[in-house]
């Protein structure tokens, strides 16, 4: 009885283990359909503008001056406003036509073969917490990082780095 519980245990790992690659795969035949929605069920778009507007903040708050002169409250006021700005600015820069031309963009820049395939552009991939899968294409250092999050069911990718 032990022996069949553990063979069921070391089947049930080595699926975990491989089921974001299968995504990979899936993902890298939706990039070659025509119509960018097709890779819409692997990419959480708001979870990507989150984490880009999250890195947009912490840029623009390194520039805002800390004191209580007028003018320093000018400046941190047109920053607030950019950020509000920003907000509507980013829903409308990043979409999933914008995620599919990043990823095959950064797939062409890794790779030689053409046409230009998700696997191929592939350097390194592998998990980073059990519900976390990272994915570089390209070199370390000039890569493109692709995050995966596990939700529910499926791997998608919440976050892009380049």
């Amino acid at each position: 009885m032990a022996r069949i519980l553990g063979s069921l245990l070391l089947i049930a790992v080595v699926a975990y283990g491989i089921w974001p690659y299968y995504t990979l795969f899936r993902l890298d035949a939706a990039l070659a359909d025509s119509d960018a929605r097709a890779i819409a069920p692997f990419v959480d778009l708001p979870a990507v503008q989150r984490r880009y507007k999250q890195r947009l903040g912490e840029t623009v708050g390194g520039f805002v001056p800390r004191g209580n002169s007028e003018g320093e409250q000018v400046i941190g006021w047109l920053a607030e406003n950019l950020a509000r700005l920003g907000d509507a600015a980013l829903e409308q820069a990043i979409t999933i036509q914008w995620v599919r031309n990043t990823i095959r963009t950064a797939a062409e820049r890794a790779t030689d073969k053409r046409p230009a395939y998700l696997i191929a552009g592939i350097d390194f991939a592998f998990f980073e917490s059990w519900d976390r899968f990272m994915v570089r294409l390209g070199p370390v250092g000039e890569g493109t990082h692709l995050l995966f999050s596990l939700q529910g069911t499926e791997w998608r990718i919440t976050d892009i780095v380049r």
